[in-house]
């Protein structure tokens, strides 16, 4: 049996302790967190039947998904299993790409037997995913259960998803800066790292954000009003209010706070000017001491610095004095689904139940710095992660959720789209207050028109 590999190659620039399990720790406090399933033994009626056959096509983004995949021939060893199912790898540039393109794939019929999709994709694809409720997969999966989209789960989690501040330590240490607690401090940590490495490098910067492909600010302008209110769900929750940005709101907080963190020179001279790439090796060498990322992040940070051993995590400190809670975003990510457009949907369920396997996932979760997903299969923390939870030991896990249909039709009627917002704010003639009005008038109309109660 063939196995093929299929490089799409589209033009576009980006736009992406102990832990065992995800939410296991007892500070969790959101209203969306994922069921916790006992751990079963592999294997299904469908991961059984021998008689299985077709061809499914399996699309991704993911570069370092895309790499272990070809260096540990997936497909081969899959097809010792499944003899007699051929995989097509479908990889797509970006995740910009990515989004694009199904959506014009879903209209036409056309979409890939496997696909993944985020938190906030769910359910915008809903109606072509099939439910994996009864696999072994989604039940051994920690977060699953908690993303159900009308009480079906269309997409098993691949990781847990953190988010960090990295940083270095020596550089900390030179200009006189300890490790923020507050959104005070993290302020003024930046600012004094930007006098003491600006006065002699112009193009230091403090904190590194490739504010040129936008994406890149989500951990302020996307979980920001998540971590300020405490409330994961807060998307959902802006979706019955009429004016969700309004002065007080947990929304206009968060973007005040961005806003002010934005412009106060501590991104460097031309922060609209740097795209992800470029911030994230001009921090690994060490021409800036701050970058927010993902727990993904550690991996790309690595791969680029020649010595990793002064770089440190803590999580964003949003909170105002150390007396509130230390809220921590945590998130399923890449949820795997079999899509309706598949003709051979049991043969694409096998895939997803085998990549979920002692077969392929801890192999998976060991080259790859995300925390596992699964109950059955834990791991710790790489050491530079963990040192976020030693420092940070009242943390209050937020279940983060991307937002439900509601959400996302007011959002597509406004085109309220807050990663671009944040890179809106570093131009000269932007107004918060004018915007946030703006957007509440928008959000007001909008539910009006769209009915939304």
């Amino acid at each position: 049996m063939k196995k093929r590999v299929i490089a799409a190659v589209l033009a576009c620039v980006m736009g992406v302790g102990l832990l065992t399990g995800c939410g296991s720790t007892a500070e969790s406090s959101t209203t969306n967190n994922g069921a916790t399933t006992e751990s079963k033994t592999e294997g299904t009626a469908t991961a059984s039947n021998e008689n299985l056959s077709g061809t499914i096509t399996f699309t991704i983004w993911d570069n370092n998904l895309n790499d272990f995949i070809e260096s540990n021939d997936m497909v081969g060893k899959f097809q010792e299993k499944y003899p007699d199912i051929d995989i097509e790898i479908e990889k797509i540039k970006d995740d910009s790409e990515y989004w694009n393109a199904m959506k014009m794939r879903a209209s036409a019929n056309q979409l890939p037997d496997v696909m993944f999709n985020k938190t906030f994709t769910l359910a915008r694809f809903k109606e072509y995913l099939l439910d994996l409720s009864d696999t072994e997969a989604a039940k051994n999966n920690e977060l699953a259960a908690g993303y159900a989209v009308d009480g079906k789960i269309l997409g098993i989690p691949m990781t847990c998803g953190y988010e960090y501040v990295y940083y270095w330590k020596d550089m900390f240490k030179e200009a006189g800066v300890k490790v923020p607690t507050t959104w005070g401090e993290f302020e003024d940590a930046a600012k004094t790292l930007q006098d003491y490495y600006g006065k002699d490098n112009a193009n230091f910067m403090a904190i590194a954000c490739g504010f040129k492909d936008e994406w890149p600010d989500y951990p302020y302008m996307e979980f920001m009003p998540a971590l300020e209110s405490g409330n994961g769900q807060n998307w959902n929750t802006m979706a019955t209010q009429d004016e969700p940005f309004s002065e007080g709101t947990d929304i206009y907080k968060a973007y005040s706070k961005a806003y002010e963190l934005f412009n106060s020179g501590v991104m460097g001279k031309d922060p609209l000017g740097m795209g992800s790439d470029q911030a994230t090796a001009l921090f690994s060498s060490k021409q800036a001491a701050i970058i927010a990322l993902g727990d993904w992040g550690l991996q790309n940070i690595q791969n680029q610095a020649e010595d990793t051993s002064e770089l440190g995590a803590f999580y964003l400190p949003t909170r105002n004095t150390t007396s509130d809670p230390y809220n921590v975003i945590v998130q399923g990510d890449s949820f795997m689904g079999v899509t309706t457009h598949s003709k051979n949907p049991e043969a694409a369920k096998a895939f997803v139940e085998w990549f979920y396997s002692e077969d392929w996932y801890p192999e998976y979760l060991a080259y790859i710095s995300s925390s596992s997903s699964m109950t059955n299969f834990p791991k710790e923390k790489d050491p530079i992660l963990a040192e976020a939870d030693t420092l940070c030991k009242d943390k209050q896990i937020i279940t983060y959720d991307g937002g439900g249909d509601d959400f996302t039709a007011i959002q597509n009627e406004t085109t309220f789209d807050y990663k671009k917002l944040g890179a809106e704010m570093l131009t000269g003639n932007f107004d918060l207050d004018s915007k946030m009005s703006e957007l509440n008038q928008k959000w007001k109309d909008a539910r009006t028109k769209l009915g939304i109660q």
